[in-house]
């Protein structure tokens, strides 16, 4: 299985998690739509934190991650939403060990 996924865990300041949902919507969502080896993205809200959101990506390849972080709007993207977040987002790589429906 050659597939990678990546978990990102933002957290707003206390009653911003839509103004970064927008922000996301206008700069990451196009892209998102069309990116080549994108398996899956979720997006979406912790429903245990009325201020932190949840990313899932997953790649078919390792590659995949990096392309999403070195596109042209990412800088503009982090710009807009870092007064709007708490603090640093968590980051994390991960290796799918199986993945239901997936016969590579």
């Amino acid at each position: 299985m050659n597939r990678k996924a990546l978990y990102i865990r933002h957290k707003a300041q206390p009653g911003k998690r839509d103004e970064v949902k927008r922000i996301w919507e206008k700069y990451a969502r196009a892209y998102i739509d069309n990116a080549d080896g994108q398996i899956a993205y979720v997006y979406g809200f912790d429903d245990n934190d009325p201020d932190a959101i949840v990313a899932y990506q997953l790649y078919t390849g390792e590659a995949g991650s990096d392309d999403f972080v070195n596109q042209p709007w990412f800088k503009d993207y982090e710009e807009e939403t870092a007064a709007l977040l708490a603090g640093p987002s968590e980051f994390r790589t991960i290796t799918p060990q199986w993945i239901k429906g997936d016969a590579a």
